[in-house]
């Protein structure tokens, strides 16, 4: 599988800009955070949308521990009732149904992504309700290691990114992230592992990998 993180690709992202040495030389380099791809993690990337990691992995353990077996024909089943027993919104019910119904009826091969290019795959998993950008985006960087990918949408990272540079705005960030191409997943790594550490925290991705 390929590595997000890997020593060639940190030495050549921080020539393209010296903001990834500093964190370096403050912080380290990131781990290179890695997920078992399928069902299960897509899963609990869903589970994870607009709130803290800490509550998503609270609601898949209980869901996890209801379940015989946490895969697409188990969570179908699962009345509103029980999901919400299970501390699942109903949003979240409807997304965790029809990303199961999708591999149910074979509309997406999860198995298959990793040998495919990223776009169709982007294309496949957003076509599911429930799966935008950011939840396609974490996918794919996380379970896939596609090692391009900017992810716009997540706040901790546009602002980690901020931050370091200073005055400018979303749009200008986006355009600064073309510099870091072909390693903007690399970059995505660092400023996730920055952001909590210059703030003295732990970061809920490194429990968050199995």
């Amino acid at each position: 599988m390929k590595d997000i993180v890997n020593k060639a690709d940190i030495i050549a992202l921080k020539r393209k800009d010296n903001i990834f040495g500093l964190i370096s030389e403050r912080y380290g380099d990131p781990p290179n955070w890695k997920r078992e791809p399928g069902f299960i993690s897509l899963s609990r990337i869903i589970l994870e949308q607009q709130i803290s990691l800490s509550a998503a992995n609270a609601h898949y353990s209980k869901l996890k521990a209801y379940v015989k077996e946490f895969d697409p024909m188990e969570i179908s089943k699962l009345s509103d009732e029980e999901m919400r027993n299970c501390q699942i919104s109903r949003q979240k019910t409807g997304y965790l149904r029809a990303l199961s119904e999708a591999v149910i009826d074979r509309r997406i091969i999860l198995e298959k992504l990793e040998s495919q290019a990223m776009d169709l795959t982007r294309k496949q998993l957003t076509a599911i309700k429930g799966i935008g950008q950011w939840t396609a985006d974490v996918y794919l960087m996380f379970c896939l290691q596609e090692k391009d990918i900017f992810p716009h949408g997540d706040i901790a990272v546009m602002n980690a990114a901020k931050e370091l540079n200073p005055g400018l705005d979303n749009e200008e960030l986006k355009e600064l992230s073309v510099k870091w191409k072909p390693y903007r997943s690399l970059a995505a790594f660092y400023f996730w592992f920055f952001y909590p550490r210059k703030r003295n925290r732990s970061f809920a991705f490194d429990d968050m990998t199995t």
